[in-house]
C-alpha cells in the first residue's frame, strides 16, 4: 500500500500539470483569436465604416419607402352566408398569390391590383354571444367538450364559423382608403343572386312580424282600457276581481314581451341591409413584424458579415493554394 502511494501522487501531479497546460493553451488560443479579430477590424476600419454608413442609409430609405400596412374589417355574415364569405376570401387570396391582376382589377374592383399583398379571415371568438338564447348551441359545446379541450372546441372550424362576428385582415404596400379598398371588397362579397333573394324574404318576414306585433299590442291596449273601465265595478265582487286581475297580469307580461321583441327586430333590421354587413374597419396600421421597419439595423450588420465572409474565403483560398503548391 505504501509503495503504490507515491506513484499515485506522481500520476495526479502529472495529470494536474497537463490540465493546467491545456487550460493555458486554451487561453492563449482565445487571446490569439481576439487579437486577430481586433487586427482585422483595425486594418479594415475604413471599409467597415463605409459599409455601416451605406447599410444604415439604405435601411432608412427602405424602411420609409417599402412600408407594409395592415387593415381590418369586422363583418357579420347574414342569412347563413358564413361558408360563402370564407370561400370568397379564399378565392381572393388565391388570385393574389397567383398574381392575377386582371381578376383583382376587373372582378374585385381594386384600381391598383399590385398593391394588395394578402387577405384572410378569422372568427372573433365570442362564446357568450354564441350560446345567448340558444340552448342547442350550449348543449352542443358541452357535448363536444366532453371528448376534448374546451379551448380547441371553441376555436375549431366547426364551431368558429358559427360565431356572429368575423374579421377580414389584408395587407397593402402603401396607405389606402376605404373607398379604394374596403368598398370594392365588400361590394364583391355582397354579390350573390341566391343570398340577395334570401335577404329580401328575410327582411319581408321581419317587417311582417313587426306589423303583427304592433297589431297585437294595439289589441292589448284596447283590452287594458276595457279592464280599466270595469275595474271599479269588479271591486264589488272579490272573486271576479281576483280572476280578472290575474288575467291582467298575463296580458301586461305579453305586452312587455312583444315590446322587447319589437326592439330586437328593429336592431336586426339595421344589420340585414347587407349579405355581409360591415360593422367597423381599421386602416393603415404599419406592419412591424419580421424585418419590416428594422432594415436600418439589419442591413449594416448584414453588409459587415458578408464582407467578413468574403475576406475569410479569400484568406482560406490563398492558404490552401500555398499548401497545394508546396505538395506539388
Amino acid at each position: 500500500m505504501n509503495k503504490n502511494q507515491p506513484n499515485n501522487q506522481e500520476d495526479q501531479e502529472i495529470d494536474l500539470t497537463q490540465i493546467s497546460k491545456k487550460i493555458g493553451r486554451l487561453f492563449e488560443s482565445i487571446n490569439t483569436f481576439l487579437f486577430r479579430c481586433i487586427q482585422f477590424f483595425v486594418k479594415n476600419v475604413i471599409v467597415i465604416l463605409i459599409l455601416l454608413v451605406i447599410g444604415v442609409g439604405l435601411g432608412f430609405y427602405l424602411d420609409v419607402t417599402k412600408k407594409i400596412y395592415n387593415h381590418q374589417i369586422t363583418v357579420t355574415p347574414n342569412f347563413g352566408s358564413t361558408d360563402y364569405l370564407y370561400s370568397k376570401i379564399d378565392l381572393i387570396e388565391s388570385k393574389i398569390q397567383e398574381g392575377d391582376t386582371i381578376f383583382i382589377k376587373e372582378v374585385l374592383g381594386l384600381k391598383k391590383p399590385k398593391e394588395i399583398l394578402k387577405i384572410e379571415i378569422k372568427p372573433i371568438t365570442d362564446v357568450y354571444k354564441f350560446i345567448e338564447n340558444k340552448t342547442e348551441n350550449f348543449e352542443l359545446i358541452k357535448l363536444m367538450a366532453e371528448d376534448g379541450d374546451i379551448k380547441k372546441v371553441l376555436e375549431e372550424n366547426l364551431t368558429s364559423k358559427n360565431y356572429k362576428f368575423h374579421t377580414i385582415y389584408f395587407q397593402t404596400k402603401h396607405n389606402t382608403t376605404e373607398k379604394s379598398t374596403i368598398e370594392p371588397i365588400l361590394h364583391f362579397l355582397n354579390e350573390s343572386e341566391y343570398y340577395s333573394k334570401v335577404q329580401k324574404e328575410m327582411v319581408n318576414n321581419v317587417q311582417l312580424k313587426m306589423i303583427q306585433n304592433d297589431t297585437i299590442i294595439a289589441q292589448i291596449n284596447g283590452v287594458l282600457s276595457g279592464f280599466s273601465n270595469t275595474a271599479k265595478g269588479a271591486k264589488s265582487n272579490n272573486l271576479v276581481y281576483y280572476n280578472e286581475n290575474t288575467q291582467l297580469n298575463d296580458i301586461i307580461k305579453t305586452k312587455e314581451s312583444l315590446i322587447n321583441e319589437q326592439g330586437f327586430l328593429r336592431v336586426d333590421l339595421v344589420g340585414l341591409n347587407s349579405i355581409v354587413k360591415e360593422n367597423s374597419s381599421i386602416l393603415n396600421i404599419e406592419n412591424t413584424t419580421s424585418i419590416n421597419g428594422k432594415l436600418k439595423f439589419i442591413l449594416p450588420i448584414l453588409f459587415v458579415c458578408i464582407f467578413i465572409l468574403i475576406r475569410f474565403f479569400i484568406a482560406f483560398y490563398k492558404k490552401q493554394s500555398v499548401k497545394a503548391n508546396l505538395i506539388n
